[in-house]
């Protein structure tokens, strides 16, 4: 397989990726909303995308992508946060938006090429819903302005749903000030503590939809290749920047591929800040590095669903460990043929699955697989530090001392002579909660930093 195939969500099918410019092939994923510190499901996105960021690169070259990736810094979200954290919006947006920057560099993930602010652009989005009024397809209300539904007739295409199906729905906000119920907020008005612009409809701030249209387009175009997000993310808000984008602009297509991927779940639940059970990339990289997070992120296929757990983390962690053991700065200058694993519609578990295979022959002293499985390591965002980096870093996020590792493992082999194996287990768990791995091998016992 030489071409690139992805799932395209507006079809539902696999497809092969054909790029509207080979010289400037884009793509556009929805970022953050800048009101609380990223968690493990945000960053399943940012890793999928980034390793379809990596997969177009090294098919059509670093100069030749372009990847946006926004920051929404204004939303309701954002407001209320700001109210019940009783700290300014900019202290807010600018304090999360930094956090964020630090989890994309601790799971070594590439900057995007552009990555536009919501509040940068508020001028164009209010450009762009004054001429949906004009061509009739908004209509102002006490200070709101709505998108009307009904002048995009291919609405629900995206999302598989029938609009009269919708109507009824319990996701559609409900208001009296709505011609239709699908109808959507493009424009709203903002209390004066607030915050606000002034617009022809009064001061006010745009809706969320919104926001996405104006800057993919400023930076990509009308059309541009692929747009990607969470699953969730599909209706209503895929569906209306489809909708709005297309009747203002006079097309019958926005973004030609559409990516989404799965949840991350625990215990079979989607992992969400509503449900409240969330692992902050944070609190999830301060017992396992970023590449073991990152590395986990990918051991299922990016549509499907992943349950994050401790047994996930630990088994990529020891996976790791085996495969820093043939680090080597030196890589193959040839695409290795495990690649067109990716390219079917990013493969990453029979990619790694070859990693494994690559691994093993590297092994056996057969130096150009050891250079070949360096340069597929790097391809999907793994080894970007040397072997002796990352154990100086694993070490770091230990605050137990060795002294008191190795008296522990004392106190453990003791308890086992005596045939107390409920305090052994105890103190290997108590070992493991505290960043070091025990394994019991030949009679003795082995530790290393996770």
């Amino acid at each position: 397989m030489n071409n690139l195939h992805l799932t395209n969500s507006l079809t539902n099918k696999k497809e092969i990726f054909n790029p509207i410019n080979k010289d400037n092939v884009t793509l556009y994923a929805c970022g953050p909303t800048v009101y609380d510190n990223p968690h493990v499901g945000n960053a399943r996105a940012l890793v999928v995308f980034d390793v379809l960021f990596r997969i177009l690169i090294e098919l059509y070259g670093e100069k030749k992508v372009s990847y946006v990736r926004n920051i929404t810094d204004i939303d309701d979200k954002i407001i209320e946060a700001s109210k019940i954290k009783k700290i300014s919006i900019s202290d807010l947006t600018k304090s999360v938006t930094e956090k964020f920057h630090k989890d994309c560099k601790v799971l070594f993930c590439l900057n995007p090429t552009k990555e536009p602010k919501a509040t940068d652009h508020v001028a164009g989005m209010i450009n762009t819903t004054n001429k949906l009024i004009e061509k009739n397809a908004a209509y102002e209300k006490e200070g709101h302005v709505f998108f009307a539904v009904a002048s995009f007739k291919k609405y629900g295409k995206l999302s598989n749903k029938n609009p009269d199906d919708l109507k009824a729905g319990a996701r559609v906000e409900v208001s009296k000030l709505k011609k239709d119920p699908l109808d959507f907020v493009l424009w709203k008005p903002s209390d004066k503590n607030d915050p606000g612009w002034d617009s022809p409809w009064g001061r006010g701030r745009p809706g969320w939809h919104l926001e996405c249209s104006v800057m993919s387009e400023k930076y990509l175009g009308k059309n541009f290749d692929i747009h990607g997000g969470g699953l969730d993310l599909i209706f209503p808000h895929h569906e209306n920047e489809i909708a709005q984008s297309c009747v203002y602009n006079g097309t019958d297509k926005f973004a030609n591929y559409w990516v989404h991927n799965g949840f991350v779940t625990m215990n079979k639940e989607k992992m969400s800040k509503s449900l409240g059970n969330i692992t902050t990339i944070e609190d999830a990289t301060k017992k396992y590095t970023g590449q073991v997070v990152r590395l986990s992120l990918l051991s299922a296929q990016y549509k499907q669903p992943l349950d994050w757990n401790n047994e996930l983390l630990t088994e990529q962690s020891k996976t790791l460990d085996k495969w820093y053991s043939m680090y080597s700065s030196e890589v193959s200058e040839k695409t290795p043929n495990c690649f067109n694993d990716l390219l079917d519609d990013m493969n990453t578990p029979l990619y790694i699955s070859k990693l494994h295979e690559l691994f093993q022959e590297s092994q056996k002293g057969n130096k150009d697989k050891k250079k070949e499985f360096n340069k597929a390591c790097r391809l999907i965002g793994l080894f970007n530090e040397s072997a002796e980096k990352r154990a100086e870093y694993k070490k770091s996020k230990v605050k137990i001392s060795k002294d008191n590792i190795l008296s522990k493992i004392k106190d453990r082999e003791e308890a086992k002579k005596a045939g107390n194996y409920k305090l052994a287990d105890q103190i290997r768990d108590d070992l493991n909660e505290e960043g070091i791995d025990i394994k019991d091998e030949k009679g003795k016992t082995i530790w290393n930093y996770k």
